[in-house]
């Protein structure tokens, strides 16, 4: 009997140490996502946003929404990293079965990271973006004393009245959904059915807009990428665009020197001179003009300086690039071609491959397990090299989808700029990143990616048993990528193959009138 009480003793001591153990190491992880989102955020933040010195309330606010939104940014950092993450863990833990310093890594861990990813990004999508983005707009109730309390009390009402309309549309939408009479029973079970179904609707939604942003953002990453690198001299003549913007840079510094754009000032006879150069200008000294005048040629001179100063950045760009190695100029860019043109024609290939899977075998349906059983079996019959292709699949995928996101012409105008984001913007950002990032675990197995069962909650989502669902899925993801590719690819080949048989060379017709001559 005492040996049996010690050994359950043990046993308590033993799961005691693990999960603070576990808890220590999510902290630290948390932790360490939370300084980098930071960093990220207070790069593209505006200055005059959160540098509030005539009002210590406005500061306070903006601090708090600041945190909310680096806390939502790290959850989506987190939950890109989550699968990658597993995947590499089941294959050390294959590798080095009995090492004593990988003990600590275990499915008990793994499900604990990914329950923790489903309850932060749930919570950040229902409550803390939400809440940040009606705080910085409060003032507080009419009548009520002012303070950081009394936006708090606004917020929380406004907070309350939308969660009501939510949940009453998703009401709604469920009960027109099952009208049978077990349906309508289980609208009454908050926790086990209105909140899943809550959340399938988010997931769905967030899967939905990767199968857009993604094959987009594919066949871009192409373009994106020919822009970063510098491509070969048969591609692309850096020394004509290089002349073409000094050229330029002179003329706007002439314009400035004269006194502004001629196009701007009134002459004599009520019409607007459109010259070039200062000798253009009426018979009109500035001195004569009226303040009007006056406001439109000082405009006008300010506009000028901000076109300057777009030119000298593109120069220097221009200069950089021109001063490459040739290694750099003659390997990097088709190295870089080819990596993309693989990974991508890899996926479409996997995904393909999947469908005719899903019409064999109703193994290949996502599913979700709940428990993680790591370093029993590889989740690639590549063994750990196809475990690292998943991994590096995964994140190509993600970074396409982000590309594709902001690329897109709904969504364009959400793209941060560094130093001049404002508030409302970053919340944005970081409710867009957040959707895109939470379903990616779910878009990753759905399109048969990694075979990775989906851990906790994850798998909890109703649409993910629909056959028709999944296989649709994957006939429309495997046909837009086609499709933007084909497209894409077929335009950019001509493009280049027009400038390398110097087609673009051609004379031009003259111009009809000197005064509309351009430098370039």
């Amino acid at each position: 009997m005492a040996s049996t009480e010690q050994d359950a003793l043990v046993l308590r001591e033993q799961l005691f140490h693990e999960r603070v153990r576990e808890c220590i190491i999510c902290t630290l992880l948390f932790t360490s996502l939370y300084i980098l989102c930071h960093f990220i955020i207070t790069h593209f933040k505006k200055h005059t946003d959160f540098a509030a010195e005539h009002d210590d309330e406005d500061a306070a606010v903006n601090r708090i929404a600041l945190g909310l939104c680096t806390f939502t940014l790290a959850v989506a950092v987190g939950a890109v990293l989550l699968l990658p993450f597993s995947i590499i863990s089941n294959e050390v833990l294959l590798s080095f079965p009995h090492n004593y310093y990988i003990q600590w890594l275990n499915g008990s861990l793994v499900h604990g990271l990914w329950n923790l990813v489903f309850l932060f990004s749930n919570l950040s999508l229902v409550f803390l973006m939400p809440f940040a983005y009606f705080f910085t707009e409060s003032e507080g109730f009419a009548g009520s004393k002012k303070g950081i309390m009394a936006r708090v009390y606004e917020t929380s009402v406004v907070l309350l009245l939308l969660t009501l309309l939510v949940l009453g549309m998703v009401w709604v939408a469920s009960a027109i959904m099952g009208n049978d009479a077990a349906s309508r029973q289980s609208l009454y079970d908050l926790w086990e059915y209105y909140l899943p179904y809550l959340y399938s609707c988010i997931s769905l939604f967030g899967v939905l807009l990767l199968l857009v942003c993604t094959p987009f953002g594919l066949s871009t990453m192409f373009t994106v990428t020919g822009q970063l690198l510098v491509k070969p001299w048969l591609l692309e003549d850096l020394d004509e665009q290089l002349s073409c913007t000094r050229l330029e840079e002179a003329a706007v510094s002439r314009r400035i020197c004269s006194g502004g754009c001629p196009a701007w000032i009134p002459t004599r006879g009520g019409a607007l001179s459109v010259d070039e150069g200062p000798s253009a200008l009426q018979p009109l000294s500035i001195s004569s003009l009226t303040g009007k005048a006056s406001c439109w040629l000082n405009w006008n001179v300010e506009l000028l300086q901000e076109q300057l100063f777009a030119i000298r950045s593109k120069r220097r760009k221009l200069e950089l690039r021109h001063r490459a190695s040739p290694w750099q100029r003659n390997l990097g860019y088709p190295l870089a071609m080819l990596g993309l043109l693989a990974l991508t024609g890899t996926s479409v290939l996997i995904v393909c491959f999947h469908v005719l899977e899903l019409l064999l075998d109703d193994a290949a349906m996502p599913r979700g397990i709940q428990d993680a059983s790591l370093g029993q079996v590889s989740f690639s019959i590549f063994g750990s090299f196809g475990a690292a292709l998943q991994v590096i699949l995964i994140l190509y995928l993600m970074v396409s989808s982000v590309v594709g996101f902001y690329s897109s012409p709904l969504f364009t105008r959400l793209l941060p700029v560094r130093q001049d984001t404002p508030l409302t913007k970053i919340i944005g950002n970081c409710v867009s990143l957040l959707v895109l990032s939470s379903a990616l675990p779910v878009f990753s197995r759905t399109l048969g990616i990694t075979r990775f069962d989906l851990l906790g909650d994850f798998g909890r989502f109703n649409w993910l048993g629909n056959f028709y669902i999944v296989f649709l899925y994957n006939m429309g993801f495997a046909a837009l990528t086609t499709l933007c590719l084909v497209k894409r690819v077929s335009w950019a080949v001509q493009a280049e193959l027009i400038r390398a048989f110097g087609l673009h060379k051609l004379p031009l017709p003259m111009p009809r009138s000197r005064h509309l001559t351009q430098p370039c």
